[in-house]
C-alpha cells in the first residue's frame, strides 16, 4: 500500500527539465549565467569562513551579505519574468553568514534563475513587463539579472582581494 502511494507521487516529484536552447538569446544568457555562477561560487568557496562577516566600512554590506544579496536578487529578479520565489525563500537572506548555508543558498538561487530562463520560450522574450516602474520586456528582465550578477561579482572580487584572497580563476597554473 505504501509503495503504491509513493509510486503515485513519483510523476509529481520527477518533472523533466526543459532542454537548454542551443542558440539565441536564452542560450547566450545561460552561457553567461554559467560563467558568472562558477566565478561567484568559486570565489565564495575560496574566502575563509571567518572572513564572511568582514565589511570594508561600517554600514556597508559584509562578504556574506553581498553573497546573500546576490541570492535574493536571483529570486526577486526572476519574479519579474514569472518565476515565483520558492516557498522556502527567506526575506532576510542577508542575515545568513554561515559559509555552508551561504554557498547552499547561492546554488539554489542560481538554479532558480536558470529554471526561469529554461521555462521561458523564445516568444516570451518580447513580452512586455514592468520592472521597477519601467516598461521593458522579459529579455530586459533577464539582462537586468545578469547585470546585477556581474556588478556584485566585481564587488566580491574587490572584497576578496582586500582580504588576501585571489580569485581562483585568475591564478597562474
Amino acid at each position: 500500500m505504501i509503495a503504491i502511494a509513493i509510486l503515485s507521487l513519483l510523476p509529481a516529484i520527477v518533472t523533466p527539465q526543459p532542454q537548454p536552447p542551443k542558440s539565441g538569446f536564452r542560450a547566450e544568457f545561460l552561457r553567461d549565467l554559467d560563467d558568472v555562477q562558477k566565478k561567484i561560487l568559486d570565489l565564495a568557496a575560496a574566502v575563509p569562513a571567518e572572513r564572511y562577516t568582514w565589511r570594508p566600512a561600517p554600514g556597508v554590506r559584509s562578504i556574506s551579505e553581498v553573497y546573500m544579496h546576490i541570492a535574493g536578487g536571483n529570486y526577486f529578479l526572476a519574479s519579474f519574468v514569472g518565476m515565483k520565489p520558492p516557498t522556502s525563500y527567506e526575506q532576510n537572506l542577508e542575515r545568513i553568514n554561515d559559509k555552508a548555508r551561504v554557498l547552499a543558498e547561492l546554488k539554489k538561487s542560481f538554479d532558480h534563475i536558470r529554471a526561469a530562463a529554461l521555462n521561458a520560450s523564445d516568444a516570451d522574450l518580447d513580452k512586455p513587463i514592468k520592472m521597477f516602474g519601467t516598461d521593458t520586456t522579459v529579455r530586459g528582465g533577464f539582462m537586468t539579472a545578469l547585470n546585477h550578477l556581474h556588478e556584485h561579482l566585481g564587488q566580491s572580487i574587490a572584497y576578496a582581494r582586500m582580504n588576501g584572497v585571489v580569485p581562483p580563476w585568475s591564478m597562474a597554473p
